[in-house]
């Protein structure tokens, strides 16, 4: 959705900001920089994704003086941004919710928009894809509860932090999208609700992703159908799924893990919440 306004440009994942300074370790932080964000992660480098040549991001980092590893990074940004015509840039890796307080150091800029999901939920999607911290209820539970909670206590170093809900902005979208656009000062454009409808070239980003050895992790195809849903209008099915897609074994078992912060997020625990009702 933010993608879609005409002054913001998000690449697919990156990940390499959670390094924070540790990124310009070296003999040559500017080389050092270079190599560790062109080989993230290492094991399976992500650069294709990003559509910037290795020798335009070189000389768009020759070209910052005094060179540090956080102008290195907004270089990064204002490059992929330019790709599109874009003024500004963000990112969409969720995994920076556990390193805040780093990110903010190398950028205190950063405004951060917290998208929260009722975890059983973020269990039964995050459980299907190559990703994912294992298949058991209670990895998949103890994984969100880590997650939720890293990110409101290191929120406070951020120059701005909202948490939205995931089942208020699939329920009425434009309010949520008013609230964010408010929050990081961009105006309300329409052209957001239409995601979906560029979302399919958007995709055509995630290429295949392929381990140093060339045996490869996950596909192009195999990646663009797992965000399938981006292609489609918002769903509000897509809330409270878990009441139909979870046993009552695997209920018990993440509440078990799961239940005081589903409590304390206004969720409730599966016992507590009446069938048919999402809680907020």
């Amino acid at each position: 959705m933010l993608d879609s306004h005409p002054d913001l440009a998000i690449p697919p994942e990156t990940g390499f900001l959670a390094a924070g300074r540790a990124l310009g370790d070296g003999p040559d932080p500017r080389q050092a920089f270079f190599d560790r964000v062109t080989h993230f992660p290492p094991e399976s480098p992500a650069w294709a994704d990003f559509g910037i040549s290795t020798e335009d991001f070189r000389a768009a980092l020759a070209a910052v003086e005094p060179f540090s590893v956080s102008e290195g990074c907004r270089t990064f940004y204002r490059l992929y941004a330019a790709r599109f015509g874009k003024s500004r840039a963000g990112d969409k890796t969720p995994l920076y919710c556990r390193h805040l307080t780093a990110i903010a150091d190398l950028l205190p800029e950063i405004h951060v928009i917290h998208v929260i999901r009722d975890g059983r939920d973020v269990a039964l999607s995050l459980r299907q894809t190559w990703f994912s911290p294992g298949d058991q209820i209670e990895t998949l539970a103890e994984y969100w509860v880590n997650c939720i909670s890293a990110a409101r206590h290191e929120s406070g170093a951020c120059g701005g932090y909202l948490e939205v809900r995931f089942e208020d902005l699939v329920a009425d979208p434009v309010p949520v999208l008013r609230q964010i656009c408010g929050f990081v000062d961009l105006d309300y454009a329409p052209e957001m609700l239409a995601y979906h409808a560029r979302a399919p070239r958007r995709l055509e980003e995630h290429k295949d992703r392929v381990r140093l050895d060339g045996s490869l992790v996950i596909s192009h195809e195999g990646r663009v159908r797992q965000q399938a849903l981006t292609m489609e209008p918002p769903q509000r099915s897509r809330a409270g799924a878990w009441r139909q897609r979870m046993t009552d074994d695997e209920r018990r078992r993440f509440d078990a893990v799961a239940g005081e912060l589903l409590d304390r997020l206004g969720y409730g625990r599966s016992d507590a919440v009446p069938p048919g009702v999402t809680g907020r």
